[in-house]
């Protein structure tokens, strides 16, 4: 794989990054770099995902129609969700269960709902100024969320790794082909939401890496994004 350097990045400031947004399609690798490159330079890391996943499984948990744009909003504003390495709602570990297919099937149409990405972009952002920075990853964190950033990565890989990737992470018994539909279908969804889409890696904010992924080793990619602080 080669790193593209779409655009270069915006220079951090004195003492380096203390804003990191990673943005980019679902499986491209954002969780694993975000990890590292949280480690590396000693901030905290939050998996905004995971924030959309939670309103989604709590949808499910409490039968609330994730078409009911106002049932959903109003369930988002009262959920409280907790990301850390462990994913907690409304005091329930929900870790492993936000990585369900019914989740999965779910979180495009919540991540589509303004009111629910009012309320977490909101969290979001409180969350930077309440830590004075991070490494944060997601959808639209550089474009949306934190556009002062001081470095943005847009991660991609492609559509086959990323099906693979998801697949070993499910298990033995789970289909690839079926894993990449799935991943094609939410690509279309989250890109054509009316609200904070999913941009391609044409389209990333000006001041913005484009990493790809494909068949690189996380050291790779690492040392690519490293580079630029």
């Amino acid at each position: 794989m080669t790193a593209d350097r779409h655009r270069s990045p915006r220079a951090p400031g004195t003492g380096g990054a203390k804003v990191v947004a990673i943005d980019g399609p679902a499986g491209a690798g954002k969780s694993t770099l975000a990890a590292a490159l949280a480690q590396h330079l000693g901030l905290e890391r939050l998996d905004t995902g995971a924030m959309y996943r939670a309103v989604a499984w709590a949808a499910l948990e409490h039968k609330v129609d994730v078409a009911d744009a106002e049932a959903l909003g109003d369930l988002a504003r009262h959920t409280v969700i907790e990301v850390g390495t462990r994913v907690v709602v409304d005091g329930t570990d929900a870790t492993e269960a936000i990585r369900s297919a019914a989740v999965d099937a779910a979180v495009s149409a919540v991540a589509a709902n303004p009111a629910v990405r009012a309320e977490l972009v909101a969290r979001q952002r409180a969350w930077v100024a309440a830590r004075d920075g991070g490494v944060v990853e997601g959808r639209d964190i550089g474009t949306v969320v934190l556009p002062d950033a001081d470095l943005k990565v847009y991660l991609t890989a492609a559509t086959t790794e990323r099906a693979a990737r998801r697949a070993a992470q499910r298990g033995q018994d789970t289909d690839v082909e079926e894993v990449a539909a799935q991943l094609h279908r939410r690509d279309r969804l989250d890109s054509t939401r009316r609200d904070s889409p999913l941009v391609s890696a044409r389209d990333v904010a000006d001041d913005a890496m484009v990493v790809d992924s494909t068949g690189r080793t996380l050291d790779e990619v690492l040392a690519e994004v490293l580079a630029c602080l």
